[in-house]
């Protein structure tokens, strides 16, 4: 069995996309281990702020049949993936590990780069995996957080009820 994280984020119609992600990785893979939820402003391009948490769960699916479910359940919740890049969405959810497989197959990188870039990815994995090691790095997230310039990306907690 694999633990997998999971990186979610929403920033149209923010609490129905996230209440609903989360609701629907909970039919495909059951428990899940929740951050709390953190608003920050958009990264990369002028928008309305998003909401961010990662998610952890237990798997027997592989890789790549975890990124295709991933890729569904935004779909399912009207993900476009036309334009720019970074731009609007209603629900990205990126793989962030996978074990501590290291692998870069088309657009699936693992471990996500995005980890040690963005504080609302590195802040809520650190909150729930806070010993864990990095598996290219070697240190744990708790270390890398601390690390971390907490100044070049504004994130704060917010009060988010899943019911």
């Amino acid at each position: 069995m694999a633990k997998v994280y999971v990186s979610i984020g929403s920033n149209i119609d923010r609490d129905a996309n996230i209440r609903g992600g989360v609701a629907d990785l909970q039919k495909w893979f059951g428990e899940l281990a929740l951050s709390r939820v953190y608003e920050s402003e958009a990264v990369g391009f002028d928008g309305d702020n998003f909401f961010n948490l990662v998610a952890a769960f237990d798997t027997d699916e592989d890789v790549l049949t975890v990124a295709k479910i991933l890729r569904e359940i935004e779909n399912d919740h009207g993900r476009t993936r036309e334009g720019p890049r970074f731009s609007s969405r209603t629900l990205d959810i990126d793989l962030l590990l996978f074990d501590d497989l290291v692998m870069q197959q088309g657009k699936l990188e693992l471990p996500r780069e995005e980890i040690t870039k963005n504080a609302f990815v590195l802040w809520p994995l650190a909150e729930i995996a806070p010993q864990l090691k990095h598996p290219v790095l070697h240190k744990n997230y708790a270390e890398l957080w601390a690390a971390f310039d907490k100044n070049k990306q504004p994130l704060w907690p917010v009060e988010f009820e899943f019911c």
